[in-house]
């Protein structure tokens, strides 16, 4: 396999423009034009996982956290991730890094989560704005249904868990070609009128090229007229953190419990328990802290996340229970993750698992 087909499919479930600002995932070390024979998947990037990939043959690391967050002015082996960068580039292991982008989609590390708590009825608990776009366009109504077509084939005209949908309207069109013109229909340097259909669709800002692409692809005219209209729409297909809920009413002790065993978790961190079922569940892999008002607003009973501050807990106010699973606890079934979408796509690719238990924080308890 190239890694760039790789990385392409990966970037079609997870597309880099759904990361933070603050995040570097895609190839960090590597040449996409590279073939390779085998891939580790892992949450972390260590020395240690690198020894890893180097004693079982695998030439790319995927990993949830990029090795790199920050510029580095010098690579010199003086802390682990200027360690790591020498001896991947040494042994030609390439590195890439799905991070806040696979945490924001649908199918993500929090649906993930999810499935192992057992919740149904999945949502995004904080969708985002402004990743929308309408679609208008004028097309003649000979061509209507193909065009159509295309466009809802490259992408458009999704809204929630309904797709093709789209408003047409009938009217007429006019035009004059000049000379060095090729007009589909009428006259050079004639006034026309044309029976057009205006069509709207909505299209996810990071398929807007494929979309235009599609349009003018199979659109008759010569010059095609169409509009872009940002919108201001939530994409609730797209956000941070997720809730859902529970077959069944739990109580929350048993449900922390629960949590231990699923999570393997040392401890749990969490507020004052309320004395009231467990049923709707707010879920946030890592660092989960800002969105705990929207974990309160939605009507969570509980909020499942990480890296929790002492003063979060008091913002829980008495109206959510806050668990702080640890953050590698949260996120450690994401390389699970990466091995299920791969594997649809790539069933001959050698996958491998990290052994490499990454989680730098160790617990001591009390004797």
């Amino acid at each position: 396999m190239l890694i760039s087909e790789i990385i392409t499919y990966l970037e079609s479930v997870a597309p880099p423009t759904f990361q933070e600002s603050y995040d570097n995932a895609g190839l960090i070390i590597g040449d996409p034009k590279t073939v390779v024979t085998a891939a580790l998947l892992t949450l972390d990037v260590t020395e240690t996982v690198i020894d890893e990939a180097i004693e079982t043959g695998c030439e790319l690391i995927i990993a949830h956290h990029p090795i790199l967050f920050k510029g580095i002015k010098r690579i010199n082996g003086n802390n682990y991730v200027e360690r790591c960068v020498i001896k991947a580039i040494k042994n030609d292991i390439a590195i890439y890094a799905a991070h806040t982008n696979l945490d924001s989609v649908m199918g993500g590390v929090n649906a993930k989560i999810c499935e192992k708590m057992g919740l149904t009825n999945l949502r995004i608990l904080a969708p985002v704005k402004e990743q929308l776009l309408k679609l208008v366009t004028f097309i003649p109504d000979s061509h209507l249904e193909k065009i159509r077509d295309a466009l809802f084939e490259a992408g458009a005209g999704a809204i929630g868990k309904y797709d093709k949908c789209s408003f047409v309207s009938q009217g007429t069109g006019t035009f004059r070609g000049g000379e060095e013109t090729n007009p589909y229909v009428g006259e050079i340097g004639e006034f026309h009128f044309e029976k057009e259909s205006r069509i709207e669709t909505i299209i996810p800002r990071h398929l807007k090229n494929n979309v235009i692409n599609a349009l003018l692809k199979s659109h008759p005219y010569e010059e095609v007229a169409y509009d872009i209209y940002p919108l201001e729409n939530k994409f609730r297909e797209v956000g941070s953190g997720m809730i859902g809920e529970l077959p069944g009413a739990e109580q929350e002790l048993g449900f922390l419990s629960r949590l231990i065993q699923i999570f393997g978790c040392k401890s749990i961190r969490h507020t004052y328990l309320l004395g009231k079922p467990v049923k709707k569940v707010a879920v946030c892999g890592g660092s989960g802290s800002f969105l705990l008002a929207a974990a309160i607003s939605e009507g969570a009973d509980i909020f499942v996340t990480a890296d929790m501050k002492y003063h979060d807990f008091f913002d829980a106010e008495e109206k959510i229970v806050i668990a702080d699973i640890g953050h590698y606890e949260s996120e450690q079934f994401t390389k699970e993750l990466f091995y299920e979408i791969l594997i649809k796509k790539f069933p001959n690719f050698a996958l491998r698992l990290s052994e490499v238990k990454t989680n730098p924080v160790l617990y001591l308890c009390e004797q």
